[in-house]
């Protein structure tokens, strides 16, 4: 019997990887791809770009599939890695240990829309752009949008969000049940369709945020809701950071339900100019705001923003009512990560966040400020403020050493900083391997708890080793 991975995670015995990939080959012909070019496609996500290629890498079409080679995985104890599109950003994906990259990418299908009960059942590989267009005619959206085009899999995987979290929430208020492929191979459904439940442990909420190391998801229930009557946005700028975030701190307090509120700083709102021509604006701090609801309900919502905004500073609101205008500012936002690589071609971006409460949120981006100040780096600021959540993506020489560990020192002191103001060192990117050591300071000894989960459903640590629990 080939021997069982290490807490710490060590390669599968040769012999039986060997046989593993032989007997994937054989069953699934093209769909098991063992070249070196898929092979290092499947190494990493879009965030720091440390590869470690996985053995194979196979694109199951099925539960059934997906249950056989973990089966197979799990008889063999070699390490299986769930893989989407690969837009994740701390790690998730990259193989540590070798083993089998089981991408989900073939798996899109819709299989249900009841529109009467305002929920979907759809497989793990359906991008969130591909359900938006399946969803066309029903009168019906779903609102979790972190951006890229991540699949939905991904996004119940990393626990994801994104700029509409502040009114729809995140994807765990979103998920109603799962199907998912245990570690021994079962399949198993979580949840179901009911708005609430008390029936047993909450295991939905359990694999969801849990980076593919307790089962792999295939299937997703999911909430979703009526298209808005009217939908409006504006842009507003401000002669500092601190007179943006306090103008979002009131606004939250006052309870405006805001659709969606996104804070640039100046250095990202540069970074957009450039990049997405936003040339009628200046190079200043900058909030985007959407507005949901009843024509008039909008119209009040908006007016009350516009108030508070002006009372902190802000400029003019700039307003988009149109589809076409809103889709070019939004698109701007959404590009912001690109637009900020673009300020420093040939260098890498490391992209990090993190999440406080709502009244510390000034207080943690002033201070982050400073320290990228200290550090010299280029590192754009962009956030979910809202929810008191913002990243940063950190720009570095990647072949200086210096540079690369000014990069991971900062986003390593931003994590310390809002757990320090009882935050949280990630809001959505969730943890991956670039934040296991600051996972066990923020938890503490419930660290250990979730080691416990772990070991008890993965005994072998064959589900995506050497991620989201320190072991």
């Amino acid at each position: 019997m080939p021997p069982t991975l290490s807490a710490r995670g060590v390669r599968p015995d040769a012999r039986a990887l060997a046989d593993v990939v032989t007997r994937l080959t054989q069953d699934y012909g093209e769909r098991a791809a063992t070249t070196r070019a898929i092979r290092d496609q499947h190494s990493h996500g879009e965030g720091m770009a440390d590869a470690a290629l996985p053995d194979v890498v196979v694109f199951p079409q099925s539960n059934d599939e997906v249950a056989a080679i973990v089966r197979l995985c799990h008889a063999a104890r070699v390490p299986v890695i769930p893989f989407g599109v690969g837009t994740s950003l701390e790690g998730h994906v990259a193989a540590l240990y070798g083993g089998v990259c089981l991408d989900l990418s073939q798996m899109t299908q819709v299989l249900e829309v009841n529109a009467a009960d305002l929920d979907c059942r759809v497989q793990a590989g359906v991008t969130r752009e591909q359900l938006d267009a399946e969803l066309k005619g029903t009168g019906l959206f779903f609102p979790i949008d972190p951006g890229a085009n991540a699949t939905l899999g991904g996004m119940a995987a990393t626990r994801a969000s994104g700029t509409n979290a502040v009114r729809y929430g995140t994807m765990r208020e979103n998920v109603l049940g799962l199907t998912v492929v245990t570690a021994e191979g079962r399949v198993i459904r979580t949840g179901g369709r009911a708005r609430k439940s008390s029936a047993g442990y909450d295991l939905t909420r359990l694999i969801v945020g849990a980076e593919g190391t307790l089962g792999v998801i295939t299937e997703i229930q999911l909430r979703l809701y009526g298209v808005p009557e009217a939908i409006s946005a504006a842009v507003c700028q401000f002669a500092d950071l601190e007179g943006a975030v306090d103008a979002v701190i009131l606004a939250m307090q006052h309870g405006i339900p805001v659709a969606r509120i996104e804070l640039l700083d100046d250095v990202q709102m540069d970074a957009c100019i450039r990049y997405s021509k936003l040339d009628e604006f200046a190079v200043l701090p900058t909030l985007f705001f959407e507005f949901h609801g009843s024509a008039a309900a909008v119209a009040e919502q908006a007016g009350q923003m516009q108030a508070i905004a002006a009372a902190h500073g802000g400029s003019a609101f700039r307003w988009a009512t149109r589809p076409e205008d809103r889709n070019r500012l939004w698109k701007a936002r959404h590009a912001a990560y690109y637009a900020g690589m673009a300020l420093l071609p040939g260098r890498q971006g490391f992209a990090t966040d993190a999440c406080v409460p709502i009244s510390r949120l000034a207080d943690c981006i002033v201070e982050t400020k400073a320290d990228i100040a200290i550090t010299g780096l280029t590192a754009p600021i962009v956030g979910h403020v809202g929810d008191g959540n913002f990243h940063l993506v950190i720009l570095f020489d990647p072949t200086d050493p210096a540079e690369r560990a000014a990069a991971e020192g900062l986003a390593h002191r931003v994590s310390l900083r809002a757990i320090r103001m009882g935050g949280t060192c990630t809001g959505e990117h969730g943890i991956g391997t670039h934040k296991l050591d600051v996972l066990a300071l923020e938890h503490g000894d419930a660290v250990e708890t979730m080691r416990t989960i772990k070991r008890a459903l993965d005994p072998h640590n064959i589900m995506n080793p050497g991620k989201t629990v320190p072991l």
